[in-house]
């Protein structure tokens, strides 16, 4: 028979306390677009936690809060970057496409990192992709996963 020390919950019954925070990285630059999404997270979470505290639903207010505490504190030290206005290099917020050999001609913009979702064009500007366009012009042979794509428009 196992031991009641081993199995017991703490006072009131929860199996769980809070929840630990999300790692937060270093990389804090962030579009206009990117920051605005931070807010509506941040509102959409306080409004989740208010609805789970509500219900008294422990494990929601334990996830809601873990989240809250994480976008609280990238919309903290996020610093904005303003849309490149010069279009002669790719910079961060920059949408660039590039020709690979096959022919196929692939395009991403450059985000902040909680910004990113490849599937949808929007890369992290500390990606390997992101650092091996970053400072390139129209012309350049950029050197892409396991082959070489030349860069054929910024804006």
């Amino acid at each position: 028979m196992m031991s009641s020390a081993f199995v017991r919950e703490p006072e009131g019954g929860e199996a769980f306390e809070d929840l630990p925070d999300r790692p937060v990285s270093p990389h804090h630059l962030v579009t206009p677009s990117g920051l605005a999404r931070m807010d509506e997270e941040i509102e959409a979470l306080k409004r989740r936690l208010a609805g789970a505290q509500a219900v008294d639903d422990k494990a929601e207010v334990a996830r809601v809060s873990r989240d809250l505490r994480y976008w609280n504190h990238r919309r903290l030290t996020a610093e904005m970057v303003p849309p490149p206005s010069d279009k002669s290099h790719v910079r961060f917020g920059s949408s660039v496409s590039f020709e690979r050999k096959d022919g196929r001609i692939q395009t991403y913009r450059i985000v902040g990192e909680d910004e990113a979702d490849p599937a949808k064009g929007s890369i992290s500007y500390v990606s390997p992709l992101a650092q091996a366009l970053m400072g390139k012009e129209i012309g350049d042979v950029v050197i892409v996963a396991q082959g070489e794509a030349e860069i054929v428009e910024i804006r």
